[in-house]
């Protein structure tokens, strides 16, 4: 069970620190061996640039997690504390909605890759593990806006009426 609450709680930014950790000791490399053995390696610009793919995709359930959204602070400070417990809830059916949405392209752009056979030049990688990256990566953001949203719903049950006012 501790398991399962840490990879609730961690899971998203464990793996993105490692992926940044990643891509830093990658291009750390790749630019040690150019300016000190005038050696360039094939290969060092392609892991990092898929590994940043796969950092970006997961850093949206990472924000969506935390609920860093993109907002004007000065309105949503103007708002009431009512009002805004709905507006969350509205903003997360929203948000669910085009993920949604979104999942059946995720999928259809991933079996492209699959059926297409298509290999990275430099490192001879399946594409497909590439092109997973937003299928698997919408499918985490559903989860955590599903998550939010039960809270919230959770939240309107358990709320007393003073509270309200």
């Amino acid at each position: 069970m501790k398991i399962i609450k840490w990879l609730n709680e961690h899971m998203e930014e464990a793996i993105l620190c490692v992926l940044l950790i990643l891509m830093t000791v990658i291009m750390g490399i790749q630019v040690a061996s150019r300016y000190i053995f005038s050696y360039s390696l094939s290969w060092s610009e392609e892991i990092t640039r898929y590994l940043f793919i796969w950092s970006a995709f997961l850093s949206i359930a990472y924000c969506t997690k935390k609920r860093i959204n993109i907002r004007v602070e000065q309105f949503v400070s103007m708002i009431p504390e009512k009002v805004y417990s709905y507006i969350k809830v509205v903003d997360d059916i929203i948000r669910l909605l085009v993920f949604i949405y979104l999942l059946p392209f995720a999928y259809r752009y991933l079996t492209s890759a699959v059926y297409s056979g298509q290999l990275s030049p430099a490192c001879g990688i399946p594409m497909y593990f590439i092109q997973v990256a937003p299928l698997i990566g919408f499918i985490l953001v559903i989860f955590r806006i599903a998550q939010q949203l039960f809270l919230e719903i959770k939240e309107f049950g358990h709320r007393k009426p003073e509270e309200d006012n």
